[in-house]
C-alpha cells in the first residue's frame, strides 16, 4: 500500500507573517494524522521561518523548484543544497508554470531531478497535458515524453525519493478538476509507462499525485482511486483549514 503524500504548493502566495499564521493553525489541524506524507512548499523567503514554526511537527517542508547549480554566479537562483540547509527535505521540480513561463524543457528538468536528488532531496515530478494537447488527442504521447525523458537514467534507488504529480494544465486554477476517473486513467497510463521504462517493481511502488483545483470537497473522491496517491495541492493549501480536509481526505 502507498502512503499517500500530499503536498501545498503555495507558489507566489503568502508573506512570511501570513505563512506563520498559516502554520500554526494547520499544526494542531492534522497533528494526529501519521497515515499521509504532509509537505508545504512556501516561497523562498518564507522558507527559514516556516522551517522554524515547522519544529518537530509531522508536516514537512519544502521548496518550489532548485537549479543545477551548488553555488557559483546564477543570479536570481536557488540550489538543493541552500534549500536543505534551511530545513527542506522536498522540492518540486517541473511545475507546469516553470514549464510555460520559464520555458524549462524535459532535459533541463532531468538535470535538475537528478541534482537535486544527488544532493539528498525528495522531489515531486510534475507532468501533464494542456487543454490544447488534450483535445488533439495528444495526452498519452506528452505524458509519454514528460516521463521518459525527465526520469531518464534514473537509478532503481533513486525512485525511493521520487513521486510524480500529474497536473492536468487545463485544470489548474480554472475551477475545472478531472474526474475522479479522468485522473484514475490518466495515473494508470502513467504507471504502465513508468513500468515500460523502469519495470514493474519500481511502477507499483512509486506515488502518483493529482494537482489541479483539488478542493476539500473533491479530495476523498480522487484520492480513493486505486492509482491516486496523494494530491499537489494549490490555491487550497493556503488555507489551513481547507488543506487539513484535503489531508484527511488522503486517510
Amino acid at each position: 500500500m502507498r502512503k499517500p503524500l500530499v503536498a501545498g504548493n503555495w507558489k507566489m502566495n503568502l508573506l512570511v507573517g501570513e505563512a506563520i499564521e498559516m502554520i500554526e493553525a494547520l499544526k494542531p489541524l492534522v497533528a494526529d494524522v501519521d497515515a499521509v506524507d504532509i509537505v508545504v512548499c512556501p516561497t523562498y523567503t518564507a522558507l527559514h521561518a516556516v522551517s522554524q514554526a515547522l519544529g518537530n511537527s509531522n508536516i514537512a517542508l519544502g521548496g518550489q523548484d532548485a537549479y543545477v547549480k551548488e553555488n557559483g554566479a546564477y543570479t536570481g537562483a536557488i540550489s538543493p543544497q541552500m534549500l536543505m540547509d534551511v530545513g527542506c527535505t522536498w522540492t518540486i521540480i517541473g511545475h507546469s508554470e516553470r514549464r510555460q513561463y520559464f520555458k524549462e524543457v524535459n532535459g533541463f528538468l532531468n538535470e535538475k531531478l537528478k541534482f537535486a536528488l544527488a544532493a539528498g532531496l525528495r522531489v515531486m515530478f510534475c507532468i501533464g497535458e494542456t487543454l490544447e494537447e488534450r483535445k488533439s488527442g495528444k495526452m498519452n504521447e506528452i505524458l509519454t515524453r514528460h516521463v521518459t525523458e525527465g526520469l531518464r537514467g534514473l537509478a532503481e534507488a533513486d525512485f525511493e525519493r521520487v513521486a510524480i504529480a500529474y497536473e492536468p494544465v487545463w485544470a489548474i486554477g480554472t475551477g475545472v478538476t478531472a474526474t475522479p476517473d479522468q485522473a484514475e486513467e490518466a495515473h494508470i497510463f502513467v504507471r504502465n509507462v513508468v513500468k515500460d521504462q523502469f519495470g514493474g517493481t519500481i511502477s507499483e511502488q512509486l506515488r502518483i499525485q493529482y494537482g489541479g483545483s483539488v478542493k476539500p470537497e473533491n479530495a476523498a473522491e480522487l484520492m480513493a482511486k486505486p492509482n491516486v496517491d496523494g494530491a499537489l495541492v494549490g490555491g487550497a493549501s493556503l488555507k489551513a483549514d481547507s488543506f487539513a480536509a484535503i489531508v484527511r481526505g488522503a486517510l
